[in-house]
């Protein structure tokens, strides 16, 4: 992602076309610039230098984004509208939803946006997706579907945001309803196909609604406070009505039990998967991490069982320091 494109004038939004004062929401996103260790888990698939957006959502300095961004920064600095940079603390990390929460370490020339509701939003509802940069970061857009979205990383979200046309530099973007409120935070570049509709381009967002229920646990404690998720350290994909593994994470769980890239699966704990969402939920409700679960798979012409002991991700990654 490259911060420093430029929106076609005739994508951005036009103040006059709405009812609120667009102004003051876009001064609420902030450009978030971030160092991360080398030794960091995350280091070698998402880097050690890490650009992208992120929103005031209160007034005290707390600035939600995308947290892929954030997760493992030790140095950190958030931009705001007049240009001021003021150092950033990273406060909490979500695995389900991918949310970050920062906190500003100064005080912000900006003031917070606040929350809608992203449940409301309708298909074909017009709606801007905002980089940091005032209107010259922003694009016109308009929702063009809600639906369930699985990640091969062992994401899902039961109905995510899809977004067009595609903001250039949308991670951490805040998606901004006819109200004036923050209803999404950007998170990847799709191209995205509806069934009887040509494919398009666009942005999948991760809806605030999301968020709410777990806002007070990530102020607490940095993290949800129930048990964690059993993870694999794979890389799942679907083809060909398929599950196969592209891609296993070094020493996490899969790799540690001999999976494989291109390996096929076809069972866990003896049930039958059958797509990606299906089979997250499957494993999900085995029980919490640190369980150990049968995977079994296709590797070339031969049939055979894996067992897997699970992980809690999080404890892989370094942690913020909350106090």
């Amino acid at each position: 992602m490259n911060e420093d494109v430029t929106i076609d004038p005739a994508m951005q939004p036009k103040p006059d076309a709405l009812s609120y004062d667009l102004d003051a929401a876009l001064s609420a996103v902030v450009s978030i610039r971030c160092e991360v260790p080398d030794n960091a888990f995350t280091a070698p698939s998402l880097g050690t230098e890490r650009n992208g957006h992120g929103v005031l959502i209160r007034d005290s300095g707390l600035v939600l984004t995308i947290g892929y961004l954030a997760i493992e920064a030790q140095k950190l600095w958030l931009i705001d509208a007049s240009g001021q940079a003021v150092a950033g603390h990273v406060l909490a990390y979500d695995q389900e939803t991918g949310f970050g929460l920062i906190q500003a370490l100064g005080k912000l020339n900006a003031s917070a946006i606040p929350l809608g509701s992203s449940t409301s939003l309708q298909v074909g509802d017009d709606v801007i997706l905002a980089g940091h940069g005032g209107i010259a970061g922003a694009i016109s857009a308009r929702v063009a579907a809600k639906q369930e979205f699985a990640g091969y990383w062992e994401y899902l979200l039961n109905e995510a945001i899809f977004t067009t046309p595609p903001h250039p530099f949308w991670g951490g973007a805040a998606l901004i309803s006819e109200r004036g409120e923050l209803v999404g935070i950007g998170s990847l570049f799709i191209q995205h196909s509806l069934e009887g509709q040509l494919p398009f381009d666009g942005n999948m967002i991760v809806p605030i609604d999301i968020l709410k229920p777990i806002l007070d646990d990530l102020l607490t404690y940095g993290r949800v406070n129930k048990a964690p998720r059993p993870w694999l350290g794979t890389m799942v994909a679907e083809s060909d009505e398929q599950l196969y593994v592209a891609g296993v994470i070094p020493d996490g769980p899969s790799s540690k039990s001999g999976l494989e890239p291109g390996d096929t699966l076809t069972a866990i704990n003896g049930r039958p998967v059958e797509d990606l969402p299906g089979f997250f939920r499957q494993l999900w409700a085995l029980g919490d991490a640190g369980i150990t679960i049968t995977l079994s798979i296709q590797r070339d012409e031969q049939h055979f069982d894996v067992q897997i002991k699970t992980a809690d991700r999080s404890e892989f990654l370094l942690q913020p320091d909350l106090h």
